[in-house]
Order: C-alpha cells, then sequence, then structure tokens
C-alpha cells in the first residue's frame, strides 16, 4: 500500500508537527554541518544561517515550496583556495567571492522575470537537470562511503533503521524514519564505542547551554579595511569562484524541478523560478558575508519528501525556526559536532542514493529519448565530467586569464557543458511550454 502524502501537518496535531520538524532539521545537519568541519567556518554561524535563509526563501517565494537551504558542497571548491604562487586565500577573500556568486542568481532571476520562464527554460531541460540531479547525488556519495567506514556497523544500523520503518512502520514510526536512524546509530556507537562515548560527554558537559553564535568579527565586508588588504588576490578569488554559481544555478533549478515531481506541484510557474532563485541567492550572499557557508536548495530535502511523504511548507519552516533556535545552545551544537561520523554517513548514505534517484526519476517522467544521440552524448558528458573531475586546491580545471588564474570544479565544468551542448547540437527533441492547465509541460515532437 502507497504511503499517504500529508499536505497539512497540522491535521497531525502540533507535538506530531513539530516532531517532523525536528526530523527535517537532524535530515539537514549531516551536510549542513559537515562543510563548515570540512573548511573550518562556524558550525553555530552555519545553522544560524540555514535557519535564517531557508526562512528568507520562504517569504519571498510565497510560502509556497517545502525547500530547506543548507551548505552547500559544489562550493567546498572555494574554500581552501591558493593563488597560482601558492599563497593561500583567506577565508574572509572566498567568503566575499562566494557572497558576489550569490548575486548571479539573481541576474538569472531577472532573466525569467524579463523573457518568462518557457524561453529561459529551453537552456535548462530535463536531459540537463536530469543528470545533474544525478550527478548530485552520486558526487556527495563519496562523502557518504568515507563516513560510513568510519565504524561500518554504526553506519549499517542507521541505514537498516531508516530502511525498516519507512517500509514496515507504522503512524508517525513511518513518516520519521530518519530522526530514528540518528538517534539508533548514535546510541550503537555509544555503546561499542568506549572512546567515542568519552569524547562526546567531556565536550558535551564543558559546553554552555546559553551562548551568541560564533559569527566572525573579520567578515568578509571587512577586508576592504585591513591593512593587509590585496585587491589583486580578491578579483582573482572572485574571478575563480564566480563560474562555480552556474554549477549551482543549475542544482537549483534542478533541486526545484525535483521537488516539484515529488511533491506534485509545478513550482517551477508559481511560485516561478525567478521568485526561488531570488530567495537563494540572496540567501547565500547573506550566510557568505557574515561567515557562514553558501546556502543552497538541499538535494537531502528532496530525499525527505520522497521518504517521508510530508510535502507541508510549514514542516520546513519549523525546521529552520529550530535550527536558529538552537545556534544559541553551544551545548547542542556540541552534541551535534560530536555525532558520530558513520551516523552522518548511514543516513546520508540514504538521502544521497535518492537524490539520484530524483534525477532519475525527472530523466524518466519528461520521456527523455535515448534513443537520440545527442541526449545521449549530453548526458554522458555530464556524468562524466561530473564525477571524474576531482577538485584540489589547486583547481580541477585552471587556466590563467593574465595575471588571474581561474580554476573550475566538476560540477562546474558539466553544467556549462552541459548547458552549451544542449544549445548547440541539432536534433532538439523537447520543449518547454505551459499546458491547458497553467502546469509545466516538456513536449516532445514525433
Amino acid at each position: 500500500m502507497n504511503q499517504e502524502v500529508i499536505r497539512d501537518a497540522r491535521t497531525l496535531g502540533t507535538p506530531k508537527m513539530l516532531l517532523l520538524g525536528l526530523q527535517h532539521m537532524f535530515a539537514m545537519f549531516g551536510a549542513t554541518v559537515l562543510v563548515p568541519a570540512i573548511t573550518g567556518l562556524s558550525v553555530s554561524a552555519t545553522l544560524l544561517f540555514a535557519g535564517l535563509g531557508t526562512l528568507l526563501f520562504h517569504l519571498i517565494t510565497g510560502r509556497k515550496v517545502p525547500a530547506f537551504l543548507g551548505s552547500s558542497f559544489v562550493f567546498l571548491g572555494a574554500y581552501g583556495l591558493v593563488t597560482a604562487s601558492g599563497a593561500e586565500v583567506p577565508l574572509t577573500y572566498s567568503s566575499f567571492g562566494v557572497a558576489c556568486a550569490g548575486l548571479l542568481y539573481l541576474v538569472l532571476a531577472l532573466l525569467f522575470k524579463a523573457f518568462g520562464t518557457q524561453k529561459v527554460m529551453r537552456y535548462f531541460p530535463p536531459i540537463v537537470t536530469g543528470p545533474v540531479i544525478i550527478a548530485i547525488g552520486l558526487t556527495l556519495s563519496q562523502f557518504a562511503v568515507d563516513s560510513c567506514a568510519a565504524n561500518w556497523l554504526v553506519a549499517i544500523v542507521a541505514i537498516l533503521v531508516v530502511v525498516c520503518f519507512n517500509i514496515w512502520g507504522k503512524g508517525m514510526m513511518k513518516i520519521i524514519p530518519i530522526l530514528l536512524g540518528v538517534i539508533a546509530s548514535y546510541v550503537v556507537s555509544m555503546i561499542v564505542d568506549s572512546g567515542s562515548r568519552a569524547a562526546v560527554v567531556e565536550s558535551v558537559s564543558a559546553a554552555k547551554w546559553v551562548g551568541l553564535p560564533v559569527i566572525w568579527g573579520d567578515t568578509a565586508l571587512s577586508i576592504f579595511r585591513r591593512s593587509d588588504f590585496d585587491g589583486g588576490m580578491l578579483l582573482s578569488t572572485v574571478i575563480t569562484i564566480l563560474p562555480i554559481a552556474l554549477a549551482t544555478m543549475v542544482e537549483h533549478i534542478g533541486d526545484i524541478c525535483a521537488i516539484s515531481s515529488t511533491v506534485g506541484e509545478n513550482y517551477v510557474m508559481d511560485p516561478g523560478l525567478h521568485r526561488t532563485l531570488c530567495g537563494d541567492g540572496l540567501a547565500t550572499c547573506v550566510a557568505a558575508l557574515f561567515g557562514a557557508p553558501a546556502n543552497t536548495t538541499y538535494g537531502e530535502n528532496t530525499g525527505v519528501l520522497a521518504l517521508t511523504k510530508v510535502f507541508d511548507p510549514r514542516v520546513i519552516r519549523l525546521a529552520a525556526a529550530f535550527a536558529v533556535f538552537l545556534s544559541f545552545c553551544p551545548k547542542f551544537a556540541a552534541l551535534i559536532a560530536a555525532m558520530p561520523t558513520a551516523t552522518m554517513g548511514g543516513v546520508s548514505l540514504v538521502l544521497y542514493g535518492m537524490i539520484s534517484a530524483v534525477g532519475v526519476r525527472n530523466v524518466v517522467e519528461n520521456k527523455v529519448d535515448f534513443t537520440n544521440s545527442r541526449n545521449v552524448i549530453i548526458a554522458a558528458l555530464i556524468l562524466v565530467l561530473a564525477i571524474g573531475i576531482k577538485y584540489s586546491a589547486a583547481g580541477a580545471i585552471s587556466f590563467t586569464v593574465g595575471s588571474i588564474t581561474v580554476s573550475l570544479t566538476g560540477m562546474a565544468v558539466a553544467a556549462i557543458v552541459g548547458i552549451v551542448l544542449n544549445a548547440i547540437l541539432p536534433g532538439k527533441d523537447y520543449e518547454f511550454q505551459k499546458d491547458d492547465e497553467g502546469s509545466t509541460a516538456v513536449s516532445f515532437k514525433v
């Protein structure tokens, strides 16, 4: 029997709705806190601006889209950059570059508003967005597998609990499998790993119950007042980071299409991609300027929607409110920071797989014709480039323009190649348009 879809969580009662919001927040935590852990950014600031960014996004989009904005993995390459001379780029410079990249969202949003969704979406058809969504899940999968490798027993517990409760659970247990998986594997880790248990107790007990989020005193904006300000380095950093936004914007469009497909609502047309892009871009700008990672519509969010069948945007806003509230609790931040790596890995393994599955669904439901050679070529190059190019400190694909070195991530290269090939290769067999009922449709020429 198919799981019942929940579009108004208020029918479940306030306690259950709050629990669903808490689950959604936990589901986002694995990757959200992993980005600051990798880059050295503040965990508490990350939680604060993920929550505020999500609420800003919902405000701009009319509170219609059940999307959570979390830390972007695509922008990982923007941090830890080095110049051609080998000098490390300060995080404040990188954050300023990410903030500028967020402004590009507003440019694309303006194009959607000025020329209409139909004309602009010709450059972002399912043959581009579908493989990009698939690639997002597959590229993230390495993080999940590496995390699982820390303790496969703990990771397998998380996976089994999520799968079993999602398939055989009853009532509320069926729609909170991720939260149950996190709790169960966390408890198992504390039992089987005495060293981990001691570390958790020590870090949590030493943390305060209430405290301000750690926002940089030396923010991205303050670099212009620094005595050691280097304009050349800043310009080089901005130019290097800007192309990454091409990948994240395609990712955003893919995520909105995936959410629309999962929920059964046409968010591409209402509230419209110009509003969703604007919300995402502004959230990224604000977060980056205050020392938090770039925000993005989360693939994990789509995975949770597909898994729980809870489509009420109120649940997402509750998750955002919880993130903001808990950013002021250092003890909770310590508890999350001490969460076993394998726990995050096990849960993420399921969610990242769901992301790729949604990408496959996007391609299948739009009836992309893979007997058409152009479609095969576009999809193949997107997948191979996104997965095959490994981003290093010096950049995966690097080239020099004058005295400035530009570096591109695999996702950025894949997105650019996919968009360009779709635009220039002959034999397009799809057309983006609105049907008689005003919903988005992709029609195929016979």
